[in-house]
């Protein structure tokens, strides 16, 4: 019961955040959008993990957010270089 109340919350953010990073009026919207968007895959794979009750797949979660980290950070150096 509770883990279906999360993944549906967690789909309705993951769309919200879709919705944002597609019509973004600026690359740094488009750029919260995609972080929120990597924060919620982190989530529903470690909802995943908590559903069938296996750690398989936290190391995976693990590196999707370290690249979501790295991903974020080059885009915000990219914008402040910019001057966006």
């Amino acid at each position: 019961m509770i883990i279906d109340v999360a993944y549906g919350l967690l789909l309705v953010g993951g769309i919200g955040f879709l919705w944002r990073a597609l019509r973004g009026p600026s690359i740094a919207d488009r750029l919260v959008a995609v972080d929120g968007l990597v924060s919620a895959v982190v989530a529903a794979v470690i909802v995943d993990a908590i559903d069938h009750g296996s750690p398989r797949f936290l190391d995976v979660a693990v590196v999707i957010a370290l690249v979501g980290f790295l991903g974020t950070s080059a885009g915000a150096r990219f914008i402040e270089r910019r001057g966006a």
